[in-house]
């Protein structure tokens, strides 16, 4: 039955959340509960208006039927106002005009006024946001536009991939599509990752649409979240921006889905079910006869592919926007800096790079894909690494004295002694954001540094005060993590420092090369974004390798060849499909039984099996956790192996084991 006053679920989700399901793996509630926006409704913020309830003329004549008395003196004041204004704010009425209730109350009595209940949505824009957005398109991205437009009107509605280099206005073709669709009284979904939803990327788009756009972010209230979407679903909204839960707005005439940043990984939903949130858009648009766009200086290996193959329309931008150049990078290798008695984080290439740009009063950025201050934390007598008692990982030390797992969330005060052995010879090791920010507040006390991270931003506002007052150069070194490389526009930042490209190069999966690679584009693509030339120093003890080496070239095209190459040799996605199963449990002998039933209840001969193992990650918040891969050329069987898990869990009564499903895939579902 329906339940009133709560989150309704439009008739399309429910379509759209079988298909979730279907291909996921998952119940259907769970599949439900993913396409709702918002999980609960919220109490609405009212105004009361106190409104003229006769007409003006009316009104004139019982005002000169009380006038000079001294008994209806209050009521001559209101009769007045509310002939010029017809509605006045109770809260005006009452404070500024001072007329008390019982005064309004026999009014109403008496049938002169009324008083009414607004409902005001929340606002989530910041104060002060405006500006006329008058960027005209240069001759390429017209062209893209043009021909986008042209072939959704031809009803070619293949989904559409701009690979453009950083900088190259790829934001300007959407805002340009979006003004079409609009123009023809349909709606718009704009998908940017979380992490480069910000403050800059908003006012894009408020200056061409003013406050007809909504906006969701984890950021926002309750409250907050759900007036946005009323927003959309009153009609009073014809974009919405936000990360991949607002793919799911329930816009009536949905006309276009844009998807920024096509490569992030968290445009994939980590939980069951594990949907990708570019295969969810391509199902939408196809349901509403609308079309979706995707951009990237990086696109993914899968969605290249696509691209190449004819699935999706391919567009590149090989120039950035303006004419700006690409920044200058260079590699420096850390293992010749050691040789030299360089112990210091920060090279002499870097250093000498660093003190140039601060004497020119330009702006610099640090990245590092690391938080907190160091690692780990081990005992020098032993060896033995300090763990989170919960998750098989090491703990990371803080400045503030604590080490925290960033996994799960446990906290103790850093140790004095090992627990092990006793020992007194605690140290720590490797190095994060404020390992960082400490040895360049000491080698450059002139310069003034600011640090952006998790542990940063924690705040509602967190991430737009420290930008702001970048961006307003209140500081010349951004120290951050990858945070501060996705989506930011300053134009007086002409040195990047990557400081440690190995770090997600060994990080394992067959997609490290790929992620660091992405990651090395963004970072340098921050560089030399206004009228100055720009400079990116990248730090690696792996130079030789491909996606390094590649990545400070920012060569697409040789970075995808290479990396096809690898996966062809090793049957990875996109040249084969996969199917990643992850159980987890508490009760690590009686997992380990199930998997190993599983496996062979799912062997086949066009099945390539590999595992059961355990997880990069063994223990999260004393979960156990194993992993079994499936691969094969076929799409439907992996369905079937997901078929055969479900019913096989089912049919066995186990409910202490939870299975996730991680679909990789080479091509269409159809395949």
């Amino acid at each position: 039955s329906l339940v009133e006053g709560e989150v309704s679920l439009e008739g399309s989700m429910i379509e759209l959340a079988d298909f979730i399901r279907t291909n996921y793996g998952s119940t259907m509630n769970r599949a439900l509960k993913v396409t709702l926006p918002v999980k609960k409704s919220a109490r609405p913020l009212t105004e009361k208006i106190v409104c003229l309830n006769v007409t003006k003329e009316e009104a004139e004549t019982a005002a000169n039927a009380i006038s000079g008395s001294r008994r209806y003196t209050a009521r001559l004041r209101l009769l007045n106002e509310l002939i010029k204004e017809r509605a006045l704010p109770y809260s005006i009425v009452r404070d500024r005009l001072n007329i008390s209730p019982s005064t309004i109350k026999s009014m109403e009595k008496g049938g002169l006024v009324r008083t009414d209940i607004k409902e005001n949505l929340r606002d989530v824009l910041p104060e002060g946001i405006g500006g006329t957005y008058d960027i005209v398109l240069n001759p390429d991205q017209q062209s893209i536009a043009d021909n986008i437009w042209e072939r959704h009107k031809n009803a070619d509605n293949r989904p559409s991939l701009i690979r453009g280099v950083t900088g190259s206005g790829k934001t300007e073709i959407y805002i340009e599509l979006i003004s079409r669709v609009v123009a023809e009284g349909r709606q718009a979904i704009v998908l940017i990752p979380e992490i480069a939803l910000t403050y800059q990327t908003v006012l894009r788009f408020y200056k061409k649409f003013g406050d007809r756009i909504a906006v969701l972010n984890s950021k926002l209230s309750q409250a907050e979240r759900f007036d946005q979407i009323e927003k959309a679903r009153r009609g009073l909204a014809d974009i919405i921006i936000g990360p991949r839960s607002a793919l799911f707005t329930p816009f009536p005439n949905l006309g276009i889905i844009i998807i920024d940043e096509e490569h992030e990984g968290t445009y994939k939903n980590e939980t069951a079910p594990a949907y990708h949130s570019r295969e969810v858009a391509e199902k939408r648009a196809s349901m509403n006869n609308a079309f979706v766009v995707m951009g990237s200086a990086t696109p993914s290996v899968e969605t290249y592919y696509k691209a190449e193959n004819g699935d999706y329309a391919l567009y590149e931008l090989e120039r950035r926007a303006a004419n700006a150049s690409l920044p200058k990078s260079e590699i420096v290798d850390m293992r010749e800096e050691l040789e030299r008695g360089n112990r210091s984080i920060v090279s002499h290439r870097l250093d000498e790079l660093i003190r140039d740009r601060l004497h020119k009063h330009e702006q610099i950025i640090l990245f590092i894909n690391r938080r907190g201050h160091s690692s780990f934390v081990s005992c020098r007598k032993c060896g033995k690494a300090l763990e989170c008692p919960h998750c098989s990982v090491s703990l990371k030390y803080h400045n503030n004295g604590t080490l925290k797992c960033h996994y799960c969330g446990y906290e103790e005060p850093m140790v004095k002694t090992c627990p092990s052995c006793g020992s007194k010879y605690i140290g720590t090791f490797g190095v994060g954001t404020q390992k960082i920010e400490e040895e360049i507040n000491r080698l450059y006390p002139e310069a003034k540094t600011l640090r952006m991270d998790l542990d940063t931003t924690k705040s509602k506002d967190g991430h737009a005060k420290i930008l702001s007052a970048f961006a307003s150069h209140e500081a010349d070194i951004l120290i951050g993590t990858q945070m501060i490389v996705k989506g930011h526009d300053f134009a007086n930042v002409t040195l990047v420092g990557i400081m440690a490209a190995d770090l997600s190069l060994y990080s394992g999966g067959y997609q490290a090369s790929e992620r660091t690679f992405e990651l090395l584009c963004q970072a340098a693509g921050r560089a030399g974004r206004g009228e100055k030339p720009g400079e990116v120093v990248i730090q690696t003890y792996s130079p030789e390798n491909y996606a390094v080496k590649l990545g400070a070239e920012q060569d697409y095209k040789s970075f995808y060849e290479h990396e096809m190459a690898y996966r062809k040799v090793l049957g990875y996605p996109p040249v084969m499909n996969m199917l990643g199963v992850l159980l987890s449990c508490e009760d690590y002998v009686g997992l380990g039984r199930v998997c190993e039933e599983i496996g062979r209840a799912c062997e086949a001969s066009d099945i390539q099996k590999i595992g059961p193992a355990d997880a990069a990650i063994s223990r999260i918040n004393d979960r156990w956790r194993k992993v079994i891969y499936f691969k094969s050329e076929s799409y439907k069987r992996l369905t079937d192996i997901k078929d055969i898990i479900e019913k096989y869990m089912d049919e066995n009564g186990i409910k202490d084991i939870q299975v996730n499903f991680d679909f990789s895939l080479m091509g269409n579902r159809e395949v």
